[in-house]
């Protein structure tokens, strides 16, 4: 517990500590690999952006709007907030910067933090961070299938246990008849739903599915799905995308009463969920978006993408699947006069890109060998007056807890153990244990 008087981290917002930073790496490393397979960039996002982009994208009748984006009136009396999601500013940049007219059909992928005032909880946070990709210009459902293709290989690739759920929420010529569908379905209920879910029965029945009150979702169970009333164009663009998915191997589960939580999704949509994350298990979801460009001022241009919540990605993996560059070598000066040659060894491993700790001077050789045991040093270096006089360096195995044989002199010792640490780190034994 910090003591009386430390300033702590705002209440949904945290640190994330090396550890954790080395698996969300790995995690964005992989997204960038696999990604960049299917064609997609990088774009990099400003993390605040006008209101108004996310009240037109997103719907004022959604909870993201009404109750949990950081909004704020700067001092020229713009009124700014601290992005929520990033699709809607993807769509700005591509509008801002030309891409709609000089490369229509890019395809885009961004990762970086998002900001929600939602109730804190395992794996969500008010500051969470997305993985995420778009892909303008195309409406068909081979890009559907595309996209959830590589989405599902890159899961794998993380190692990511997670289920697929798939729905069509239909458009603009089949989606208003579901909504006075769904609007006479929540009238005929209203004793059973909370208050909240009145005010959305009537502005936009589709956010009844926002609920997180237990009896309501009860009672939505119930309720008419949008797979029933889907027009012609819109079951045969789903069919065709289940089929392409069929013909992949890619597994997927049907669930009818799945609706995207934002005004902007039609036709696929999808989430992916995990075992073990609680209530909230969704790992991340999309789909598709034709009239988000058109609603911010763009032409009419097809979209479809997802975002992948990285908190939680890396709840559901539980190890990274590649090993991530760690301390390799720790080099321990014994004295202050090891110091300078100390110094000039971790930089010479250093330089031949070698991950190296090097230990302050002043301690005794247990303590500095504890030290460099937990960073997961593979090798230590000791420099102490014997090896200054012999102008060599000892070396100490800490996987096997002995010296190796051969000492290696000061001045050649970085381009040796370059030649060495491979193969004495593949033919170690796991490490000890012991003292």
């Amino acid at each position: 517990m910090p003591k009386p008087g430390t300033i702590t981290a705002v209440k949904g917002f945290r640190d994330v500590l090396p550890e954790e930073s080395r698996r969300w790496r790995e995690l964005e490393a992989v997204a960038a690999e696999v990604f960049g397979a299917y064609g997609f960039g990088e774009i990099r996002l400003p993390v605040v952006e006008r209101t108004e982009l996310f009240a037109r994208s997103l719907g004022e009748a959604t909870d993201v709007v009404e109750k949990e984006m950081y909004t704020f009136v700067d001092r020229d009396e713009a009124s700014l907030t601290l992005r929520p999601e990033a699709t809607a500013g993807v769509v700005r940049a591509y509008l801002e910067n030309g891409l709609v007219t000089s490369d229509p059909t890019v395809r885009l992928f961004y990762r970086g933090p998002m900001f929600r005032r939602e109730r804190p909880q395992r794996g969500r946070y008010r500051q969470f961070y997305q993985i995420g990709a778009e892909i303008f210009g195309r409406d068909d459902a081979l890009v559907d299938a595309e996209l959830l293709v590589m989405l599902t290989r890159y899961l794998d690739a993380v190692g990511a246990r997670a289920t697929l759920e798939l729905n069509s929420v239909g458009d603009a010529r089949c989606r208003p008849a579901y909504r006075d569908r769904l609007r006479a379905f929540a009238r005929a209920h209203l004793d059973a739903l909370c208050a909240d879910c009145h005010r959305r029965a009537e502005r936009n029945p589709l956010r009844l599915f926002d609920c997180k009150v237990e009896t309501c979702r009860a009672v939505l169970l119930r309720a008419p799905r949008i797979a029933d009333n889907l027009c012609d164009a819109c079951r045969t663009h789903f069919d065709e995308v289940r089929a392409l998915l069929d013909r992949q191997g890619v597994a997927y589960v049907l669930r009818p009463e799945l609706v995207r939580g934002l005004d902007y999704y039609v036709r696929t949509a999808f989430e992916l969920v995990a075992e073990g994350l609680g209530a909230q298990n969704a790992v991340g979801g999309g789909g598709r978006y034709d009239g988000l460009v058109a609603a911010l001022g763009g032409p009419e241009v097809a979209g479809v993408g997802f975002a992948l919540g990285v908190e939680r990605l890396a709840m559901a993996t539980g190890t990274t699947a590649r090993s991530d560059a760690r301390v390799r070598v720790a080099v321990l000066p014994l004295d202050a006069r090891a110091v300078p040659p100390a110094l000039a060894l971790a930089t010479r491993l250093r330089d031949e890109h070698w991950a190296v700790a090097l230990e302050a001077s002043g301690r005794s050789l247990k303590a500095l060998l504890r030290s460099a045991d937990r960073r997961g040093a593979r090798l230590a270096i000791i420099i102490g007056e014997d090896e200054l006089r012999t102008g060599r360096a000892t070396i100490r195995d800490l996987a096997q807890r002995r010296d190796v044989k051969d000492a290696l002199p000061l001045d050649a010792a970085a381009a040796e153990l370059s030649r060495r640490l491979d193969a004495l780190d593949e033919a170690a034994p796991a490490r000890s244990t012991d003292a």
